[in-house]
């Protein structure tokens, strides 16, 4: 396989970064949603990473999907293309770890679908997201329908589709669209710090947990409940399960260092 032009990853006490750098503005092509997928299968799979922020720079996270690419496709043309894009997104989403979204800028349509797929989301205090398909005479279609309805609720995701407005920090904050804001210059900080301190816990946990809620929320409460319970009982059986007890035990709250087995 070719060596990534547009997004790479890279890994540094346990966060990886997966950096997005296509000029001017990270536009959303195939070819960067296809790096994307790769790295965040990477990143899924190395024992080396244990949380990931995804970074678009200092100037902007993503500003939307290509859209001179997209305008010269059909409908039948365009049911292939997103459906490729939608399982590169999948992949982020599936990662099995916490996912930190640095959002500088703008994450606009395509860039705050791929916001969305995060666990977490730092906004820079200047920054704008938003899902302005709308505008186009389109609708979201990387996620924006249905993961910014289950994550604010229908009425707060139509209003943002209907308009296609662009939401500042506070207002991104106070709806839910992000977790926190921060001044500009601070974000990537924030992100991985963030991420560090998820990195040092439990990994097979943290993999439960993030599977147990998300997998949870797509069925009944019922088959939510069953899912928790066999993921939880199946944590008994790792080495961190006995580290995190014995620690509790013999030293107190928060003292265990898990190996990830």
């Amino acid at each position: 396989m070719a060596e990534p032009e547009f997004v790479t990853l890279q890994v540094e006490d346990g966060v990886g970064t997966i950096r997005l750098d296509r000029p001017k503005m990270n536009a959303i092509d195939e070819q960067l949603h296809w790096e994307v997928r790769t790295a965040a299968q990477e990143a899924g799979s190395r024992a080396d990473v244990r949380a990931v922020v995804i970074y678009g720079g200092e100037r902007v996270f993503a500003a939307g999907a290509d859209i001179k690419a997209m305008s010269q496709l059909t409908g039948s043309s365009m049911v292939a293309w997103g459906r490729e894009l939608t399982s590169s997104f999948r992949e982020v989403a599936r990662v099995p770890k916490p996912v930190i979204a640095a959002i500088t800028g703008y994450a606009l349509g395509g860039g705050y679908e791929l916001a969305l797929c995060a666990d977490f989301r730092v906004m820079g205090e200047s920054a704008k997201v938003g899902q302005p398909e709308i505008l186009l005479g389109v609708i979201p279609g990387a996620g924006g329908t249905q993961r910014l309805a289950r994550l604010v609720g229908p009425a707060k995701a139509k209003d943002l589709v209907f308009t296609g407005r662009h939401v500042g920090a506070e207002e991104a904050l106070e709806l839910g669209l992000v977790d926190a804001v921060v001044p500009d210059d601070q974000v990537y900080a924030a992100s991985v710090a963030m991420a560090r301190k998820f990195a040092a816990g439990p990994p097979l946990a943290l993999a439960a947990a993030k599977r147990a809620i998300d997998e949870g929320l797509d069925g009944t409460i019922d088959h939510g409940l069953a899912l928790e319970s066999e993921l939880f009982a199946g944590l008994f059986d790792t080495e961190d399960q006995k580290t995190g007890m014995a620690s509790f035990l013999s030293e107190g709250p928060g003292k265990a260092t898990f190996s990830g087995r």
